[in-house]
Parts: structure tokens; C-alpha cells; sequence
């Protein structure tokens, strides 16, 4: 087996066949299994799954788990060589898979590899190609100083904007939309970490793969869709929560140590600032 696909659903029935059926009509060459974790969903995407796709792995939990732990569920019943963790709101577009596949294959020193991601509406997703949110590098992002002065590398490396969107590159971190992580490496740097219960998780498994030598590549050869949000598109309280706890579990596991108390206690304020505020922007956004 080349690729073990894991797919996390959480009530996106339409979304997740959508997801299936484009990796099935895209992927020719390389040898893949697809495995669906399933959340606890409510929207029948278990039986119709099993009904029209009866060659997929259907693993059901009682709960929702989240996006770490469901993964790693997965995980631990793949055979492939190469995981790929892919959303459940994506659309792998021209041989995205094999490409990204075959890149790996010849390239032997890279360890994850993502592809080019656009949104619904055709923008950008940065999130496919990204800085690790230092203090400094988030503090210049929230002042806007990377569209002040565009194109420079100490300014713009929150989003790593100073790298061409169309060209490969080396990156901090990738999205857990599409992964693509030798099984090999996964066996000796672990899953991912299961304190992150939606957001930051892939964040934290590149810091980990590079810490531990590996390279993170970004691939624009490859291209992919992805319908951002869906399975949170209503903004619920925890979902804010867990996206503001997400910055609190990274910055006290891989920078605490880092940095002197000042800075420390600045951005524990700024995260404690943010998210009322986010439930604010939130609220009003709902009544709009």
C-alpha cells in the first residue's frame, strides 16, 4: 500500500462523499486505502458511506473526539507507506495525489508534503504555506506589517507571503486539510498530539518534524479545493474556544521556555483580549 488516506467526518455527508469521489476519479497510480473516522455524526454520512462505498474502512466512534485524536484512530489501522490526512471539506483536484506521491517518492529527504490549496472562491488559502506563530512574527501579522511592506522576509513570515504561491518551497508548516507524512517518520516523532482538540495540531506536528531534522514542502504542482469551515461553518462557542486554547497549548509546549516572563505574559493578554472578542465579532456576524 502507497497512501493510507485517513478522513475525519463530523456531519458533512455531502461534503466527505465529494471528498471520496474525487480522490477515487484522481488517483491512478499510487496504491491507496481510505480510512473514514467518523465523529459521532448525526446526518447519516456512516450508512451512506457504507452503502456506496462499501470498499472504504468505516471506523464509528460513540463521541466526538476531535480532529487529533479521530486521526489517530485512523492512524494506527493504516498500512500505507505515506499518511494522508485530508479534510473532509476538500476536493483533490488532477492527479493531486499521485503527484504529491510520486514528488515524495524521488525526493527522500522531504517528510510532508502539501499542495496548493484554494478556497471556494478562488483565493489563497495561506494556511498551506506558513511561518510558525512566533511572538514576533504574530505580532507583526496583527499590526499588518506584512501588506506594509510586502515581499519582506522578517515582516511577512507569519504567512511566508515573501515565497511564491506557484513555486516548491521549504515552509514552517502546512494545513491538516491535506498532509501527505512518511509512516516511517510518524513511528519515531509520534501522532499527532491529542491536547489539540480542532486547531493547531498540524502546527505542532510540523514544529515536531522539523525540530527532529525532517523538511515540510510546500507543492504547488499539486492542486486541491478546499470548502473551509463547513463542518464548523456556525460559529459555536466551543469552536472559538478550542481555536484560542489551540494558541495557548503551542505557545506554553514549544516557546515558554523560550522567553522571558514579558513576553510570556504578553501573549497570554493578547489571547485573553482575542477571544471575547472574537465571541463579540461572532454574535454580530450571526445577527448579520
Amino acid at each position: 500500500m502507497d497512501v493510507s488516506i485517513i478522513i475525519v467526518n463530523y456531519n458533512t455527508k455531502d461534503l466527505t462523499k465529494q471528498t471520496i469521489q474525487a480522490v477515487i476519479e484522481t488517483t491512478n497510480k499510487a496504491k491507496y486505502e481510505i480510512i473514514l473516522v467518523d465523529n459521532a455524526s448525526r446526518d447519516g454520512t456512516v450508512e451512506a458511506v457504507q452503502e456506496e462505498y462499501p470498499n472504504i474502512k468505516v471506523i464509528v466512534n460513540t463521541e466526538n473526539l476531535g480532529f487529533s485524536k479521530a486521526n489517530n484512530i485512523g492512524m494506527r489501522q493504516s498500512i500505507g507507506k505515506y499518511v494522508l490526512l485530508l479534510n473532509s471539506d476538500t476536493k483533490v483536484l488532477c492527479n493531486c495525489i499521485d503527484k504529491c506521491f510520486a514528488y515524495m517518492e524521488q525526493h527522500k529527504d522531504i517528510c510532508t508534503l502539501g499542495p496548493k490549496i484554494n478556497l471556494e472562491n478562488g483565493d489563497f488559502d495561506h494556511a498551506c504555506k506558513r511561518g510558525f506563530p512566533t511572538p514576533a512574527s504574530s505580532f507583526y501579522y496583527m499590526l499588518k506589517f506584512d501588506k506594509f511592506f510586502p515581499g519582506n522576509k522578517k515582516y511577512g513570515r507569519y504567512k511566508m507571503n515573501y515565497l511564491s504561491v506557484d513555486e516548491v518551497n521549504e515552509v514552517d508548516s502546512l494545513t491538516g486539510a491535506f498532509m501527505m507524512v512518511r509512516k516511517e517518520v510518524i513511528d519515531k516523532i509520534g501522532d499527532l498530539d491529542e491536547e489539540f482538540f480542532m486547531y493547531g495540531e498540524d502546527l505542532d506536528w510540523c514544529y515536531r518534524i522539523k525540530e527532529a531534522g525532517y523538511k515540510v514542502m510546500y507543492y504547488p504542482e499539486a492542486k486541491m479545493i478546499h470548502y473551509k469551515g463547513q463542518s464548523s461553518k456556525k460559529k459555536r462557542t466551543k469552536t472559538i474556544y478550542e481555536f484560542h486554547r489551540a494558541m495557548y497549548l503551542f505557545y506554553n509546549k514549544h516557546y515558554y521556555k523560550k522567553y522571558n516572563l514579558f513576553i510570556t505574559l504578553f501573549v497570554y493578554v493578547g489571547i485573553g483580549i482575542k477571544l471575547p472578542l472574537s465571541y463579540i465579532a461572532n454574535i454580530f456576524k450571526i445577527k448579520n
